[in-house]
């Protein structure tokens, strides 16, 4: 089974997230902020992270240079979806490692799409 780690502040976002994945087959594990997303990351086989921005203590921009950084599944593919639009946070994500974007609100359709094309 694929797993997934949803990394964002907001617990409705991801009982969003969890409520359109779950049904689509995938086991979630679920952090509240960057740190904790680390954690999850380096305590379980993780297989793709959807993470937010805006967090504290440990951004997604800091969580996704840590994953990079590190000597431990460097390569998980992780989206970041959040509502930040600027082409300068875009080009820093890219340039971290992130390998893709979306912009909430997000839709079913768009977030299968996507993770099918980064879990192929």
């Amino acid at each position: 089974m694929t797993t997934i780690l949803l990394v964002d502040d907001s617990t409705t976002i991801r009982n969003m997230l969890k409520a359109t994945l779950q049904p689509m087959g995938y086991e979630i594990l679920e952090a509240a902020g960057g740190r904790a997303g680390l954690e999850q990351f380096r305590q379980a086989k993780i297989d793709l992270i959807i993470s937010d921005q805006n967090m504290p203590g440990l951004d997604g921009l800091g969580m996704v240079k840590a994953i990079r950084e590190g000597n431990f599944n460097q390569n998980v593919p992780i989206v970041v979806l959040t509502t930040e639009t600027s082409e300068d946070m875009k080009a820093q994500f890219r340039a971290a490692g992130a390998s893709g974007w979306m912009s909430k609100p997000f839709t079913p359709e768009r977030l299968e799409a996507a993770l099918k094309k980064l879990l192929a």
